[in-house]
């Protein structure tokens, strides 16, 4: 399962830090940010992924997040 979400993270080292945190709460799965993309796209890659906890985390911690519509 892939899921995609637009946010506004904007610097590396705080997508870094994300993506630590994401990889707690999903331990197998493939995590990572294209920060390049006009819309900061986070992809999280893996088994038993909610959505919910992913935008619940990023918002927790400052950020917007929406899954991204395609």
């Amino acid at each position: 399962m892939v899921e995609v979400f637009k946010t506004n993270v904007a610097q590396i080292e705080h997508a870094t830090t994300l993506e630590g945190k994401l990889s707690l709460l999903f331990p197998a799965s493939n995590i990572n940010f294209d920060l390049g993309d006009c819309d900061k796209v986070l992809r999280v890659e893996g088994e038993k992924i909610t959505s919910k906890r992913v935008i619940e985390l990023l918002k927790s911690n400052g950020y917007d997040c929406q899954i991204l519509e395609y």
